[in-house]
């Protein structure tokens, strides 16, 4: 059987869950699902329906229109050979030509409406002749999306029907899941052994799953559309049948208004925490993490219009600032906010300076957002958690040696070992604080003289003029003048990336073209330039061989969006410079990137050449500066 289209798609909720899958069949990841959803938005996120066994019967013969992948990598039933055609835009469409030249038209996609989200799977028959039938039958746990699900005997088959609906209550305690159709629902217990997710195998984790099947939906399609919709909760928050066609044409409507690209996927990232906003980091597995959220919001709402969004976002993090510090995450459940971060808190100083320069907010919402950037630079003058503080050079010292936390955006740990610690004084952290110290000193002119000391003893400091760039740390383990060389990424955010450039002239260009030398790739930029001690060339392995290689030269594309902006930068930000960084830098990303996660771009990818996406097909800040970029760039030809 040929190997079906490992490309994978999306349809995000709102609120944190979502389905996802191959645009081939096979389920190839734990989290790939038909219904996902977060019981506490957006965290609690649990597998409720992980797939269907679906086949078609027409007078000619039954043939599958589903695969499934099952240890060790036998493909069954072999519906996969009958695509014709799939597209992810506005959502998941397969056609499938059957060898009696019936052609079956499939379509999945996440309604987002009040009562709660919910997964409209539909199918349609054309060129047919006679009668054509469609069983479905659901496949499924009531899992937390990041375990496995094995038979056992207590999992609950028993389904109450009221009307076209069905609702199973797998267990206590697991959300209940109501389907509702256009045909008719029959009862039949199983168990379906052993699928097995690729993905899963290659990441070094668990990767086989039992599924139970309750029952199947028989639907008759050759003169009508055949419909099954699951959601969570019990028949009163589940659609009729007969209300398909009226989400289909709101989501239609919903998702036009957002126009093409990944201004459209930006939206996927944008869910609810509590009665704020929040964004997801990353699709499948990552929730809302302070870094992330500052770094995306500028592409995904300030570039694309979405001020009201970005604003109740923003607010929603300042209310938490303690010890002037923004969490880097809240953690699933009812954890506490993780105040662990040395550069979360002053990327919210960017995006809210940013935003209140876009929105012109007043009142209440600008007092709020500005106290939180003003405690958040007092605290780091004065001294806050992890060693964080201003030292008396006026740059921003951060790190316990030997503490055992990752306080940068390289914050890869396995066990006890902080693969890159970076304690002393990581370039980004100063190109950061020197732009916060400049954006407070708009209120209070006594920061731009310590902006201005930063400043002189930055350049001073981090210049290695044998090798044309910057060093990685200064400072490390607060040892004075120990430096750490390394030829990272890092360096660019002092010419672009943020407000203000902090390196100007030659160095700056230097700068740029050893990033271009070593660190560029179509996907994005190395965290390691190769030949350095600890380059890794790929992405792959167990955890232990991922999280060394996480940040010592994988690739990271949302790393394009700086680079980006200091290349031009340091042409003049001309209208020439624009366009051909356009066509040298973005394109070609949007072009390789997308090819993982439709519509999307990645996380990371391999630091060699084919350059391989990896980690989280569908990341925000990988869109966000992607998005970012391109309004960037759009000014040049909106400039002629």
């Amino acid at each position: 059987m040929q190997v079906p289209d490992p490309a994978e798609w999306l349809e995000a909720d709102g609120l944190g869950g979502f389905a996802s899958g191959t645009a081939g069949g096979p389920r190839t990841r734990r989290y790939h699902a038909l219904l996902l959803v977060a019981v506490t938005p957006p965290t609690g996120r649990m597998v409720l329906v992980n797939g269907a066994e679906v086949y078609v019967s027409t007078s000619r013969g039954t043939f599958p229109l589903s695969t499934q992948n099952y240890s060790p990598g036998v493909l069954h039933p072999g519906g996969s050979e009958f695509i014709q055609s799939f597209g992810h835009r506005p959502w998941p469409r397969w056609v499938y030509r059957l060898p009696d030249g019936t052609e079956i038209v499939h379509e999945v996609f996440i309604s987002r409406r009040a009562a709660g989200p919910v997964t409209v799977m539909t199918w349609r028959a054309e060129r047919s002749r006679g009668r054509v039938s469609v069983s479905v039958r659901p496949l499924m746990s009531g899992r937390d999306y990041h375990s496995t699900h094995h038979e056992n005997a207590v999992f609950n088959f028993a389904m109450e029907s009221r009307g076209p609906r069905v609702t199973c209550r797998p267990y206590p305690g697991v959300p209940a899941t109501t389907m509702s159709s256009s045909g008719v629902y029959r009862a039949d217990a199983a168990w379906y052994r052993n699928f097995q997710y690729d993905r899963e195998r290659e990441r070094g984790l668990a990767f086989t799953e039992d599924l139970a099947s309750p029952g199947e939906f028989a639907l008759e399609i050759e003169d009508q559309e055949g419909v099954v919709m699951l959601s969570a909760g019990g028949p009163d928050l589940a659609p009729a049948p007969g209300e398909a066609g009226a989400l289909r044409a709101m989501e239609a409507a919903r998702r036009g208004a957002l126009g093409e690209g990944l201004g459209r996927s930006a939206e996927d990232y944008l869910v609810r925490r509590g009665r704020g906003r929040t964004i997801i980091a990353g699709y499948p597995w990552f929730t809302d993490w302070g870094r992330d959220t500052f770094i995306s919001v500028r592409g995904l709402c300030l570039a694309t219009g979405r001020l009201e969004e970005a604003g109740r976002i923003l607010c929603e993090w300042a209310e938490v600032v303690s010890e002037g510090m923004v969490p880097n995450r809240f953690p699933d459940g009812s954890g506490e906010p993780e105040y662990n971060s040395v550069d979360a808190s002053l990327w919210f100083v960017i995006a809210t300076h940013e935003y209140l320069e876009a929105s012109g907010a007043k009142g209440k919402e600008r007092a709020a957002l500005q106290r939180a950037v003003r405690e958040i630079v007092e605290g780091y003058e004065g001294g806050t958690r992890f060693g964080i503080r201003a030292d008396r050079d006026a740059l921003l010292a951060a790190g316990t040696p030997g503490g055992g936390v990752q306080l940068t955006w390289m914050d890869a740990k396995v066990g006890d070992w902080v693969v890159t610690p970076r304690v002393g004084k990581p370039v980004e952290v100063q190109a950061l604080w020197i732009n916060a110290l400049r954006i407070a000193g708009t209120h209070n002119p006594r920061w731009l003289d310590l902006a201005a000391r930063a400043t002189r003893n930055f350049e001073a400091r981090f210049w290695d003029e044998a090798r044309g760039q910057l060093h990685d740390v200064v400072d490390v383990d607060h040892e004075p003048g120990k430096v750490d060389p390394a030829c990272r990424p890092n360096q660019v955010f002092a010419v672009g990336g943020l407000p203000q450039a902090i390196l100007e002239g030659s160095k700056a260009r230097k700068v740029v073209d050893t990033a271009v030398a070593k660190l560029l790739t179509p996907m994005g930029l190395r965290t390691l330039a190769p030949g350095e001690p600890g380059y890794c060339p790929r992405f792959d392995g167990g955890p232990l061989e991922r999280d060394a290689a996480y940040h010592n030269g994988t690739v990271w594309p949302w790393l394009m969006g700086p680079f980006i902006e200091a290349w031009v930068r340091v042409r003049g930000s001309t209208t020439p410079a624009k366009e051909e960084a356009r066509r040298r830098f973005l394109e070609p990303l949007l072009r390789a990137g997308a090819k993982a996660g439709l519509g999307h771009l990645p996380e990371v990818a391999d630091g060699e050449a084919p350059h391989r996406p990896g980690g989280c097909p569908f990341q925000a800040w990988s869109v966000g500066e992607s998005v970012r970029m391109g309004a960037v760039l759009g000014s040049a030809r909106a400039s002629q």
